[in-house]
């Protein structure tokens, strides 16, 4: 992996932990924070993408799944955190 694509991998993070932090009306978790669990969504959101057989291809089907796997993380922190 190259700068580029690591700066690249970081962006989508950051931009998918920020917006799942909104869709799920948090308050964010910073920039770290942000980049963190954008980082774990994408991989949760690849893995439930694969599953359903469904591929997304370019900057922004990167950006869509990471924050829909961001989005099902943080449902399931908030599930856990309750019980």
């Amino acid at each position: 992996m190259d700068i580029t694509s690591l700066i690249i991998f970081l962006a989508v993070g950051a931009l998918a932990g920020w917006l799942a932090g909104n869709i799920m009306k948090g308050r964010g978790f910073g920039v770290i924070g942000n980049i963190l669990v954008g980082i774990v969504g994408a991989v949760v959101g690849g893995f439930v993408f694969g599953l359903l057989g469904i591929t997304t291809g370019g900057f922004l089907g990167s950006v869509i799944m990471a924050t829909i796997g961001a989005v099902l993380l943080l449902f399931i922190i908030r599930i856990v955190k309750k019980g």
